[in-house]
């Protein structure tokens, strides 16, 4: 095969964006976006997404490309990523993809495994069983019929932790299982860089991140949306604690601290999936960009 996919994964705050623009440069081709909150326009400051100077010197796909109220699953995500992978071939023989998602790195990687349907009245008995019993009894239950989803998912996020729990009980097999079944062979090479760092390190990176991200106007970016904050693409991390603040329930500090918190505990989840991904070339942020390419170059010709 003469097309070549350079994935580069790591968690967040971790320097991604910066490496995937300075190979997009060297090779003159595009990016291809992995994370699964950047497709959306309203949300920039909580999402980290690259600036307008960096979406500007290289074009990215994926980013920008959906609204909050648009639903948008991961077999959209599959398709949409491959199309944009395939215009970006017809041009070049090498393309970027970058993200900190687990799920949509392995999607276009592997592909997307065929996970049997599920009952309505499955679905219904779990969302009552929330609203009765409250998450963390959620948790639990995934923790003891699925360790490697529980420690992979967003748990806080109730209809990713009951899609995990709607799938171990529907079929008696655990949700993890079904993301590790027969790869499906694409018609690129693979080429994964992954970084990463001391892990307190990294932690200091992501406490400054997240003041940056309140500096630049976090709060009031996560208030005009409050009033669509039942939405899916809403519950997440940097915006499910705003909203928190906003209802008298946490202090501007504690907001802030469960947001670092909490953003600590998904890079954790983060490399933990990554694990998971096949042959791997793991650097960290001080890397040799020389080396990188002639790494790269090497495969390339081989």
């Amino acid at each position: 095969m003469d097309k070549h996919l350079i994935t580069i994964i790591g968690p967040t705050a971790i320097g991604k964006t910066n490496l995937a623009i300075r190979i997009a440069n060297y090779f003159k081709t595009e990016i291809v976006s992995a994370d699964s909150r950047q497709f959306y326009k309203e949300m920039n400051i909580g999402t980290a997404k690259p600036s307008n100077s960096e979406l500007n010197s290289i074009k990215h796909h994926l980013i920008n490309n959906k609204s909050v109220n648009d639903n948008y699953n991961i077999s959209d995500y599959e398709k949409d990523a491959l199309k944009s992978i395939k215009s970006i071939f017809n041009k070049n023989d090498v393309a970027i993809l970058v993200g900190g998602s687990g799920l949509y790195i392995n999607t276009v990687l592997y592909g997307l495994d065929e996970i049997p349907g599920i009952s309505t009245e499955t679905r219904n008995s779990l969302y009552l069983d929330l609203e009765l019993k409250g998450i963390k009894k959620m948790q639990e239950q995934l923790k003891l019929l699925d360790p490697a989803s529980y420690s992979a998912i967003d748990i806080n996020n109730p209809r990713r932790l009951i899609r995990a729990l709607e799938v171990s009980i529907s079929t008696g097999k655990s949700y993890s299982s079904f993301l590790k079944k027969k790869k499906k062979k694409r018609d690129f090479n693979i080429i994964v860089l992954g970084i990463n760092q001391d892990r307190l390190e990294l932690y200091d990176k992501i406490n400054t991140r997240v003041d940056n991200m309140v500096e630049s106007g976090l709060i009031n970016e996560a208030k005009e949306l409050y009033n669509l904050k039942s939405l899916n693409a809403l519950n997440t991390i940097g915006y499910r604690e705003v909203f928190n603040y906003i209802e008298d329930k946490y202090s501007l500090d504690e907001c802030i601290n469960e947001i670092k918190k909490n953003t600590r505990r998904y890079a954790k989840r983060q490399l933990t999936w990554f694990k998971s991904i096949d042959r791997v070339e793991w650097i960290t942020p001080e890397y040799n960009f020389e080396k990188i390419i002639a790494y790269i170059n090497n495969l390339i010709r081989n």
